[in-house]
């Protein structure tokens, strides 16, 4: 594996804003991007080849066929999708579940949008999608879980696989739940019914999912198979943005009302809370029962560029050499950054205390660490304690190990793949 630059230089190529920031609503979706490589990559998807091996596995699309008669469609109500390739040898009855992201709709407007995307209509998805880092089929890539089952599930709802409405004026289908169930029963029949292990995991948007889902991803299965979850950068906190505002609050409000997601949130949560601090995990991983892995940096690139620090906050653009690059920020700007970090450990002290929990919090400007396949396992990828993620979350999934690693502070750990802008 040669060594690939820990610090990712990125020029935005389109023009809505940073990290899918709408004009009249939080589109949120992945944006496009360029390396210094040349290579593209979507931020919150990780299927680039700047960050995969030179020749990645290529898997083909499924679409679900049965899902329109279950109601179970994308925004713009044609057919859910996944891409699933097959285990073999000792993985041939292990099936890993990868959730995609790619942000939320939380307006009329921007779900529009959204359905013109690959985010909102399965008639705009890859025909192939690369299966690099954890999806990898190489096990000098992905060493625990490169034999087994592995599938990405295709997100084109907008609110994290949770919503059930609709908005028939503006020929929207809000169904989230109802793909996921879809998605399920579908992958149940495909074989993963009889699994001996079984993981859930997801990055952003789908990181997100996977922890809502967690526990109803366990009851799917009898007491024999071996059930986890894994969150990948889906750890989105509640936390007050630069100009005493709530962003990502009043955004995640729109969402949870606009596609009719409270029916399915955590009853436990909406016994104490309202449904959109029942959309926050920090409210729902203290209730979560199967075991659960949390892997995110201390500084989500996504949070602090679209949640902290939005134009929205931050209309004069006095954050925008600190987004660009922490080496840029201001003293009292690191010291917002230090204490953001310090929320989120603080939301995770509870759920670090389970014996069957996995933590893995680095102190990096990163945003989805499963799929890069620089930053799950290569040469140079991100370690605490020596430790890569790959290796972490195969020392928590297979009990070989306790797992709760947590990063000093930035700028101590050099083991970083930061992102920065230009």
């Amino acid at each position: 594996m040669t060594n690939r630059l820990c610090e990712w230089v990125l020029i935005l190529s389109i023009g809505f804003g940073v990290f899918g920031n709408l004009v009249g609503g939080y589109e949120f979706d992945e944006t496009e991007y360029h390396f210094n490589t040349t290579e593209t990559l979507s931020l919150l998807e990780a299927s680039s080849a700047a960050a995969a091996a030179p020749k990645p596995l290529l898997v083909g699309l499924t679409l679900i066929p049965g899902a329109a008669a279950k109601g179970a469609v994308c925004l713009d109500g044609t057919l859910p999708g996944y891409h699933l390739h097959r285990g073999f040898e000792s993985g041939s009855n292990s099936w890993l579940i990868q959730l995609e992201g790619g942000g939320w709709c939380n307006t009329i407007r921007s779900c529009v949008y959204r359905k013109t995307t690959r985010r909102g209509s399965s008639n705009r998805f890859e025909k192939q999608l690369a299966f690099t880092g954890i999806l990898s089929n190489k096990a000098e890539e992905n060493p625990d879980f490169f034999n087994w089952n592995r599938v990405k599930v295709r997100y084109c709802d907008g609110a994290s696989f949770a919503g059930d409405s609709e908005d028939k004026a503006n020929d929207l289908q809000f169904r989230g739940q109802k793909i996921w169930l879809a998605a399920m029963e579908e992958l149940m029949s495909q074989g993963m019914r009889n699994a001996d292990q079984a993981l859930l995991s997801g990055c952003s948007a789908g990181g997100l999912a996977s922890i809502l889902h967690c526990d109803e991803f366990h009851s799917l299965f009898s007491g024999s198979t071996k059930v986890k979850c894994l969150a990948d950068a889906g750890m989105f906190m509640d936390a007050v943005d630069v100009s005493g505002g709530h962003t990502l609050r009043n955004m995640y409000e729109g969402v949870v009302t606009l596609q009719g997601v409270a029916k399915n949130l955590s009853p436990t949560c909406l016994n104490q809370l309202n449904p959109t601090s029942c959309f926050f995990p920090q409210h729902v991983v203290p209730n979560i029962k199967t075991p659960m892995f949390i892997l995110n940096a201390a500084y989500d690139s996504w949070q602090v560029l679209s949640s902290l620090s939005a134009p929205s906050a931050d209309p004069s653009g006095v954050w925008k050499p600190c987004q660009k690059n922490p080496g840029n920020c201001s003293p009292s700007q690191m010291n917002y950054l230090q204490d953001f970090r310090n929320q989120m450990l603080d939301a995770l002290k509870g759920f670090s205390k389970s014996t069957q929990n996995g933590l893995f919090v680095n102190s990096c400007f990163a945003h989805c660490q499963t799929e890069r396949q620089d930053t799950w396992f290569a040469d140079d990828s991100p370690v605490i304690n020596n430790k890569a993620i790959a290796l972490a979350v195969g020392d928590w999934f297979f009990d070989r190990s306790s797992v709760k690693e947590t990063d000093c502070p930035y700028p101590c750990d050099k083991s970083c793949h930061n992102l920065l802008f230009r």
